[in-house]
């Protein structure tokens, strides 16, 4: 007998000693990190409303392989510092992977605690060129580069015959990203910006910048920066006079949080799009979304819900092609063989030498009835 419960316990043993960080024989614990209060609060709750949506289905259905996949958020007000000790938490916790973390600073701040401890993450919420160029092993984006989207913007109003534009951005690593690709974008274009400004991200001040701004008159005003704070300057601008000048900013305010802090200016506002329009549902992925969450009357339908959505499916398949005794080896292996992947009507590409994702840009605005156009 004695030999038997030996046995028995080591047979039961084996399987738990198998078994890679946050995977159990129920559930796959994710982790993320995000602003869900602060300045970028709403944008960051309907994205992570939409990956839930879609992680909510999948748990209903059966999971991956059976198991669950739960994810644990914590709020790291939009501190790189706070992000990296939620990280460094959620890592000692037992978590499998992260996933979504919002923001440039605090992307860059939980780089250093992915590499020491070999956790993955999948879609970071910022197009960053640093998370793209060199190929980071642990790290496989979903959506474009702010770069691209910075260029392309100038590439369409110098389309116009736009020559007059002036940049404003936020001082931070994603402000000094985004200018980047605006300049380079102004270079294509052989053009010279008409000014350059920013404003502190702390402060969240943009009544300066508006002002120097103004004072050029400049045919467009093309941004980066968070919702509050551009809400502000567009409305000094249009207060100013400003009304046929065009404001362009990216796509991390695709969001209606933007649209409400906008308020009665937000007509004409251009945004550039990582993902198609998702009111439209001239996607599959679309089309998933709304028939996903017409059983919840309070999801907002946006582009950011769409993102979460899309990272979530994204996820979800590269835990499927992990295997069922998935390892971070395995699920790395699984996201490097996403060659071409159908997300639903925008196509993904992973390999060992890229971890892009997607590559979709293109321009929208806000028409009359407050919605955005493509």
């Amino acid at each position: 007998m004695r030999w038997t419960a030996f046995a028995i316990v080591a047979m039961l043993a084996l399987p738990l000693a198998s078994r890679a960080q946050g995977v159990s024989a129920n559930e796959i614990v994710i982790g993320q990190t995000s602003s869900f209060s602060g300045a970028i609060g709403g944008e960051v709750r309907e994205q992570t409303a939409g990956a839930r949506l879609y992680l909510d289905w999948v748990n209903a259905n059966g999971g991956v392989y059976g198991r669950k996949i739960r994810l644990e958020s914590l709020d790291d007000k939009f501190d790189p510092k706070r992000a990296a000790e939620n990280a460094r938490q959620l890592i000692a916790q037992g978590v499998f992977a992260l996933f979504l973390t919002r923001g440039t600073p605090q992307n860059l701040a939980i780089l250093p605690v992915l590499k020491e401890t070999g956790t993955p993450l999948v879609a970071p919420s910022t197009g960053a060129i640093a998370l793209h160029e060199p190929v980071n092993p642990l790290v496989f984006n979903v959506r474009s580069r702010y770069q691209n989207e910075a260029e392309d913007a100038i590439a369409q109003l110098a389309a116009e015959g736009i020559t007059r534009i002036a940049i404003v951005h936020v001082n931070d690593s994603f402000g000094a990203d985004c200018l980047v690709g605006y300049l380079n974008g102004m270079k294509a274009a052989h053009l010279q910006p008409v000014g350059v400004f920013s404003y502190d991200r702390k402060k969240g001040d943009t009544n300066d910048a508006a002002a120097k701004v103004i004072a050029l008159d400049p045919q467009a005003i093309v941004t980066a920066g968070h919702s509050k704070p551009l809400a502000n300057l567009v409305r000094k601008v249009r207060e100013a006079g400003l009304t046929g000048t065009q404001i362009v900013t990216l796509s991390n305010l695709s969001s209606q949080s933007f649209l409400k802090d906008l308020g009665d200016v937000k007509h004409g506002m251009i945004v550039m799009q990582v993902f198609p329009n998702p009111a439209h549902m001239t996607t599959r992925l679309g089309l998933e979304l709304h028939h996903l969450a017409a059983a919840h009357p309070d999801f907002v339908i946006s582009h950011m819900a769409m993102e979460g959505f899309a990272a979530a499916k994204v996820l979800v398949e590269g835990l499927r092609r992990a295997g069922r005794n998935p390892t971070r080896a395995s699920f790395i292996a699984g996201l490097e063989s996403m060659k071409d992947y159908d997300l639903g009507g925008v196509k993904l590409s992973y390999s060992r030498q890229d971890h892009t994702g997607l590559d979709y840009v293109e321009a929208s605005i806000v028409n009359k009835y407050g919605t955005f156009t493509q």
